[in-house]
């Protein structure tokens, strides 16, 4: 963010702000920066103007080979750099006149013989860089993690009405104007000051997270911070009247951060969501080439086949009412054939696969609207979950459980058959990428029908039984799973009434023997998986 210059009419101000703004001069700046971007042409004017510049090591020595006069810290301070530079401007001629109040503070410097430092520009150790290298060791990283900057930074922010800080090279072009224009008002160096905190609070927690990742434990610590970066400025929320933007979180991009546009139009803020709910659901699948629509948030259409076209007809197949205008994505490279078996068959937001053949990406260009994303799964990485509320954050680990089937209990008398068994696995997977009260209606590999969001359990039931009456499919023989426990027998009843054969679910009500001598007297099967994957 470039904070705006003020006009160079000054007959709006008040003589009290007027003289706020002309009795601020620069005589004397610090600067000590990792990035040099933009120092060199900040610095020749800064000694233009007569300002005395102090610097260190390596900032100085670029600032000597452009002829810039300059100051050594070590030589102002009279201490020499010392622990291998881990301490340079650690020292109270810096500091203090760093804080100084001119006002108060005047009569101590001046026994002290200590100066006024009246600009501070700094930009600290690059400790995310250096964490993002792949080879990059523990010891290297601590190294770089920088004590002598935020401590200037947060002394220049902290006096912001007597000193001006500048922590981003795009504010430098603001020092420069006020060298000849005397500009910078107290509103601009807090802003700049602010920047600074912002700034530090999330060097420290890039710190923080890169600590967590190699502590024996995932932790939930009594006091939090995010580093978010903007990564898109979207063009408004889940409404156009509201503004939005995504945000990075740290800085290993992964999922949706780590995507690739190819083409269409920018992504909207319910693109992104959409898109997040289908690829967290089509990357649950590994093993056979796998198919997920998405529809405000929730899986209409998943399934499986032995390629990628058959695996998108039967998903289509599954719901083509909310396919319409839906979120595609796939765990498998997408080609040519089945590129173009969408485009021909159905409007869509957004296609997402891990990669896109070239011969995909030419024929999806006949429709340039059509957001075309790869993106990089981060299952391996273990991510909590934010939410936000009224006032606060609810914080989470991910539901991340694996399927075990060795936890499983029969608890009918009729035990599953093998595609059943294979039906259920599937079901179960799907069932809780659904919003509670969940369930969803399987055969063969595909979804057959989902309840999705709904009041009660039944409702739910109710609405995956018409899903699949809409789309021509049959239940009978299918299989049902529930993300949470049935507290009532209706359920059950509606499923066999509908056809289904067996039923996977938590268990854990109350009423679970109502709902197994309800199955039993139905001839169903039913299995207990002690898990439950409630989605709110």
């Amino acid at each position: 963010m470039t904070i705006p210059a003020t006009s160079g009419k000054i007959s709006h101000f008040t003589n009290k702000q007027l003289f706020k703004i002309m009795s601020f001069t620069i005589k004397r700046a610090l600067i000590s920066v990792s990035d040099k971007t933009g120092i060199i042409a900040l610095a020749q004017q800064l000694a233009n103007h007569q300002v005395e510049i102090l610097s260190t090591g390596g900032t100085a020595q670029a600032l000597r080979d452009a002829n810039i006069p300059v100051v050594d810290v070590g030589d102002y301070t009279g201490f020499p750099e010392i622990l291998d530079g881990r301490v340079k401007t650690l020292h109270p001629k810096i500091h203090a006149g760093i804080l100084a109040r001119r006002a108060i503070d005047k009569n101590t410097l001046t026994e002290l013989d200590i100066p006024f430092i009246d600009l501070v520009i700094v930009n600290l150790y690059p400790f995310a860089n250096t964490i993002a290298k792949p080879d990059c060791t523990f010891h290297e990283a601590i190294e770089q993690i920088d004590i002598g900057g935020p401590s200037m930074l947060r002394g220049a922010a902290k006096n912001y009405q007597e000193v001006a800080v500048v922590i981003d090279p795009e504010d430098y072009q603001l020092i420069i104007e006020h060298l000849s224009q005397h500009h910078l008002t107290e509103q601009h160096r807090l802003i700049l000051a602010q920047k600074v905190f912002a700034h530090t609070a999330y060097y420290d927690t890039l710190i923080n997270d890169y600590l967590a990742e190699h502590t024996a434990e995932v932790l939930l610590p009594t006091k939090r911070t995010l580093a978010l970066t903007e990564q898109l400025s979207l063009r408004y929320g889940e409404n156009p009247h509201q503004a939005a933007t995504f945000y990075q979180q740290g800085i290993h991009k992964t999922g949706l951060a780590a995507s690739i546009q190819h083409q269409g139009k920018p992504l909207s803020y319910n693109n992104l969501l959409d898109a997040d709910a289908a690829m967290e659901c089509v990357t649950a699948f590994t093993q056979m080439p796998t198919c997920v629509i998405v529809k405000h948030t929730n899986p209409c259409g998943v399934a499986i086949a032995n390629d990628l076209l058959t695996a998108y007809q039967r998903a289509y197949q599954a719901d083509p009412t909310s396919a319409f205008g839906g979120i595609i994505a796939f765990n498998q490279t997408l080609d040519a054939k089945t590129a173009q078996t969408i485009i021909d068959t159905q409007f869509v937001e957004v296609i997402l696969a891990p990669k896109f053949d070239e011969a995909a990406l030419e024929i999806l260009k006949h429709k340039p609207n059509v957001r075309a994303l790869t993106y990089l799964s981060d299952k391996n990485i273990d991510r909590l979950s934010y939410r936000s509320i009224s006032g606060g954050l609810l914080v989470q680990e991910q539901d991340n459980q694996m399927i075990d089937t060795n936890n499983w209990k029969i608890v009918t008398n009729k035990k599953p058959n093998a595609d059943q068994l294979t039906d259920l696995t599937f079901a179960w997977q799907v069932v809780r990428f659904v919003k509670s009260n969940a369930i969803v209606y399987a055969k063969n590999g595909q979804t057959c029908g989902v309840g999705a969001g709904q009041t009660s359990r039944i409702m739910s039931c109710e609405i995956g039984i018409l899903k699949a009456k809409q789309a021509g499919l049959s239940l009978n023989q299918c299989v049902l799973a529930s993300d949470a426990f049935f507290p009532f027998s209706d359920s059950i009843e509606a499923a066999a009434k509908a056809g289904v054969a067996a039923i996977i679910q938590p268990g854990g009500s109350l009423r679970d023997q109502e709902v197994i001598n309800a199955a039993n007297d139905l001839n169903m099967a039913m299995i207990f998986t002690g898990i439950r994957h409630f989605k709110h």
